[in-house]
């Protein structure tokens, strides 16, 4: 993969954590880095004063450091902030962190060497990746702790990891692949360290594994409403039309798709077609309402984190056309700290849904199936606790989703005076996407249960492919045995998209708008009047 310094986006970021890609700095690129490391070469040689070159830091900004210790500087600087704590980042995420970092770098505002990048591309590519601790970081002036980790390892100390070694001394796993560690010449590292890419890395897990979430959680929204027998008349093109938000309107199609494919009438649909029910609930019936905010708030945050991910936050910033050096403060990570806190709030909303859906599957004067879909209740439990569980990650959500970044702490001694608290938005972000994975799996689990309530009846096409994907590792539940090995399974059918994959082909060929209304599961509020709808 090219890595330019302006094109990176969620999607090949996220790709880059597999491990599956080498990547290559463009020769544009390379000539921006050689451009800004000469400028900086010449602000040292001709000993001007410049914040982080011939400076100290933060506090000590005022603090003019003689030219004999400028190397010095920038590895006192390294190994004075490896202040983090706690668990290690796994393999993946420190593969996007390196990945971002070099990305950012290759916008020649950083004044890195061009041998010192060549480095850190070679470690990419041989999976030699530092120890890093998930916490520490405050999110402006970068973030420091978790960078400074990173540059620390680069440079041959502390740990490291690579597919053949496993965790070793990062010098002698550096040797092993023949990658030189790093050596930091007068910026260089305040040029590792100055930046948004620990929150901007997490960040693009949290939202890829959002959007995937999202879409499958439609899906089973859509199956879980036939199920239960409702109707789909609350998808009608012309309600959304009128209310015309871009994720309402995209799951209401998908909805209406799902459940009136027009390759296979619904047989689950045809049985209640006169049923005397007046509406469904919100959590059927307002899906596109609630799961289209969802939809477009995740669509936000990716547009944010886009343009965060090509975007240059060092300071100073060694500006090639000028031939000088600013100081700035695009190191503040409050633009990702804010939408990765709104991207928690909206996806938890979907697990809000599909617990009280969850509750409706299971509760029987809410629908016609055995009490906790088993048969021998009493003797067998059921999905009664995995209603527990999904109840116990939605209100766990609720905490997570305070907005980290309302909340800033003075730091360096009054010098940075407000923060972003981006990299715990970017963490929890992630926390919340995994409950909200589990939730959907007990959700789908507990829909495909009430399937076999319906039997011998079918559903559409798409719907029963879905059902198929399910039974594929987790059967039916005819006695009680333990859930957790099921939700696993599920919940990993949804990390890996299988779930989407089933329906792709169905939602790719809709019906038109103005299907025939006989295709819709009917109600009193959904058969046509006369007057008007005959006419």
């Amino acid at each position: 993969m090219i890595i330019d310094g302006e094109s990176m986006t969620t999607e090949q970021l996220w790709q880059l954590s597999t491990g599956n890609y080498n990547i290559k700095i463009s020769n544009d690129a390379l000539k921006k880095v050689k451009r800004s490391r000469d400028i900086l070469d010449e602000i040292v040689n001709t000993n001007r004063v410049v914040y982080g070159v011939s400076t100290g830091f933060g506090k000590f900004a005022n603090v003019v450091i003689p030219s004999d210790q400028l190397d010095l500087l920038q590895k006192n600087l390294i190994e004075s902030h490896c202040a983090g704590v706690g668990d290690a980042l796994t393999v993946d995420r420190t593969r996007m962190l390196l990945a971002l970092r070099i990305n950012v770098l290759c916008k020649g505002y950083s004044g890195i060497s061009p041998t010192n990048i060549h480095r850190l591309v070679q470690a990419f590519n041989a999976s030699c990746l530092p120890l890093i601790p998930e916490k520490g970081t405050v999110g402006a002036s970068g973030d420091l702790a978790p960078l400074s980790h990173l540059a620390h390892g680069m440079m041959g100390n502390g740990m490291m990891w690579s597919p053949e070694s496993g965790w070793a001394d990062a010098k002698l796993v550096l040797e092993a692949h023949g990658v030189e560690p790093i050596v930091l010449g007068p910026k260089e590292g305040l040029a590792m360290i100055n930046g948004t890419q620990f929150i901007c890395s997490l960040g693009t897990e949290a939202v890829e594994r959002a959007r995937t979430i999202a879409l499958q959680a439609d899906v089973v929204a859509a199956l879980t409403v036939e199920v239960l027998s409702g109707t789909s008349r609350a998808f009608d093109a012309a309600i959304h039309k009128a209310r015309p938000h871009c994720g309402q309107q995209e799951v209401a199609e998908r909805m209406r798709t799902l459940l009136q494919y027009h390759g296979n009438r619904s047989q689950i649909t045809e049985s209640h077609k006169n049923c005397n029910r007046v509406q469904d609930s919100y959590t059927l019936r307002c899906c596109p309402q609630v799961h289209g905010i969802a939809h477009d708030t995740i669509k936000f945050t990716k547009s944010t984190l886009d343009v965060e991910l090509n975007s240059a936050t060092d300071n100073p910033m060694v500006l090639c056309d000028r031939e000088e050096t600013i100081s700035g403060g695009n190191f503040h990570g409050e633009y990702p700290a804010k939408v990765l806190d709104y991207l928690a709030i909206g996806i938890h909303e979907i697990a809000a849904m599909s617990e009280r859906r969850i509750e409706r599957l299971n509760n029987p004067a809410l629908n016609t199936f055995p009490a906790f879909l088993v048969e021998s209740g009493g003797l067998n439990s059921g999905y009664m606790i995995p209603h527990c569980t999904a109840a116990a990650l939605v209100s766990e959500n609720k905490c997570l989703c305070h907005p980290a970044s309302v909340d800033s702490l003075s730091t360096s001694a009054g010098q940075e005076d407000h923060v972003s608290m981006g990299g715990y938005a970017a963490r929890k972000a992630i926390k919340v996407v995994e409950n909200v994975e589990y939730v959907i799996a007990i959700e789908l689990l507990c829909a495909c249960q009430a399937m076999e309530f319906h039997r011998p009846l079918t559903s559409t096409d798409a719907l029963e492919a879905v059902y198929d994907v399910v039974r594929q590792v987790a059967p039916p539940y005819t006695k009680d045995r333990p859930h957790y090995k099921d939700m696993e399974a599920v919940a990993q059918l949804l990390r890996e998209n299988k779930v989407w994959d089933a329906v792709k082909k169905h939602l790719e060929n809709p019906p038109h708008t103005s299907a025939n209304v006989e295709q819709l599961s009917s109600s009193p509020t959904s058969a046509h009047i006369p007057e008007y709808g005959q006419r």
